[in-house]
């Protein structure tokens, strides 16, 4: 099988190619570019293509690759908004993800934003650099003994669970379908519930046309003043000019973001300063109780692993027939 790896980054390629050691069957061919309706049709002569969350899969893109021979999309994310299901459904087309490869690696990049925006972490180091070592504006709160607001309770919403319930944290959360494995210490509540008495609330679930813009200003003003609000799943869960103004009005002890609504819009693609200024992801940095990260979460060597060896049994799965929970499309 020969696969167009598409929007490569070193440590992606890195981490294949140790992988695929175990996939003789398998030939990678490694593009810098995304996949998009431009790049769609470098994709003829290949199987299968792979692209990331990032990706446009798209009706446009989607028919280029029908009419290229692809069969098998192959998505190293887990998430899949960005591929129109219904237009590869109709082709015929496999499209298979990976929907859970490190949650413990997000999760943990997530307590980090907590503590560092309630420690002031970043400020902090900042000072010090300037031999400044004195406390003004450094003051946080305990943890312990607080409530954790968790939405989304899956395999990383229960991660998180779990790692605050080791700091002492009384643990709230709020899904659609209850996870059993939390039973023993996770209080499941509504929506509005969990916004007025959380002292912490990350959030951790899909974006869909029920989730898009959950944090917006009517949301906020439901929480309490002075929590700390962390987003390491999807940019538009929260929107942005409403989270702007809720910091403006002091709702915010710390906002911790590892993910933004731009990253969809490719803003930093063009890495001119005139375009970044003007970026809402800017404007937030204005801010000093704000963190923001580089979509990081993910970045651990045992995620990256986990991430390119199921990818790759995917790929075979597709040649075997096999279909499973890794399959978007559920025809069998």
């Amino acid at each position: 099988m020969k696969i167009l790896f598409y929007d490569t980054k070193s440590y992606d390629r890195d981490s294949f190619e140790s992988a695929r050691i175990n996939y003789p069957e398998i030939e990678i061919e490694y593009l810098k570019s995304d996949l998009e309706p431009r790049t769609a049709a470098l994709a003829e002569g290949f199987d299968a293509v792979c692209g990331f969350v990032s990706s446009n899969i798209g009706k446009q893109t989607l028919e280029i690759l029908h009419a290229k021979g692809i069969r098998l999309i192959l998505l190293r994310s887990a998430g899949f908004n960005n591929v129109d299901v219904d237009t590869a459904k109709q082709y015929g087309m496999r499209i298979m993800r990976v929907p859970g490869y490190s949650p413990e690696a997000v999760a943990e990049h997530a307590m980090a934003l907590a503590l560092a925006c309630n420690r002031r972490i970043y400020k902090a180091y900042n000072k010090v650099r300037e031999n400044d070592f004195s406390l003004s504006g450094l003051m946080g709160f305990n943890l312990y003994q607080k409530t954790a607001g968790i939405i989304g309770t899956g395999k990383i919403g229960a991660a998180m669970c779990r790692i605050c319930h080791g700091f002492g944290m009384k643990v709230i959360a709020y899904d659609v379908y209850e996870n059993e494995s939390l039973k023993d210490f996770v209080e499941y509540v509504s929506l509005e519930k969990l916004l007025k008495e959380s002292d912490l609330i990350s959030l951790h679930c899909p974006l869909m046309d029920s989730t898009y813009h959950m944090i917006q200003l009517d949301t906020i003003k439901q929480m309490k003043d002075g929590v700390i609000l962390v987003n390491t799943s999807r940019g538009a869960l929260v929107k942005t000019d409403d989270l702007i103004e809720g910091i403006r009005m002091h709702k915010f002890a710390g906002v911790g973001l590892d993910v933004y609504e731009e990253e969809t819009d490719n803003v930093f693609e063009d890495r001119s300063d005139e375009i970044l200024k003007h970026s809402t992801t800017a404007r937030l940095l204005s801010f000093p109780n704000v963190m923001i990260t580089s979509h990081q979460g993910f970045f651990t060597r045992e995620a990256l692993q986990s991430i390119a060896q199921t990818t790759l049994q995917n790929a075979m799965d597709f040649l075997a027939g096999i279909y499973g929970p890794n399959d978007i499309i559920q025809t069998h």
